[in-house]
């Protein structure tokens, strides 16, 4: 099993930045990729960003050029950095990890932007 904790969410006013971070604990050995993904009301939850052990991270287009997501592995750790954040961006934001074939996920953090 592995756990996940996000932190980091909160309110901003557009144009900001946030950064969020997410903890993975128990079988992190089995981990390849880690991500984000999000889910605003009423709408279903979509991809943000992965980024495997090894190799190129991936972004929905909808955050190119804004959202970098990065990983430590010694921390065991993935962040996503939010910059140039608009209203559209508002949403419940999900930590996401895969391990062989299992897919885990954290308790989601709330990002709300104001304008």
């Amino acid at each position: 099993q592995v756990q996940l904790v996000e932190s980091g969410g909160g309110l901003v006013q557009a144009g900001g930045s946030l950064r969020l971070s997410c903890v993975a604990s128990g079988s992190i050995f089995s981990i390849n990729v880690m991500g984000w993904y999000r889910q605003a009301p009423g709408k279903q939850r979509e991809l943000v960003a992965t980024i495997p052990r090894n190799g190129r991270t991936m972004y929905a287009d909808s955050v190119k050029g804004r959202f970098t997501i990065s990983r430590d592995n010694a921390k065991n750790t993935v962040y996503l950095q939010m910059n140039s954040l608009k209203l559209e961006d508002t949403s419940v934001y999900y930590c996401n990890a895969i391990g062989g074939s299992t897919m885990y996920w954290g308790q989601g953090t709330q990002v709300t932007v104001s304008s």
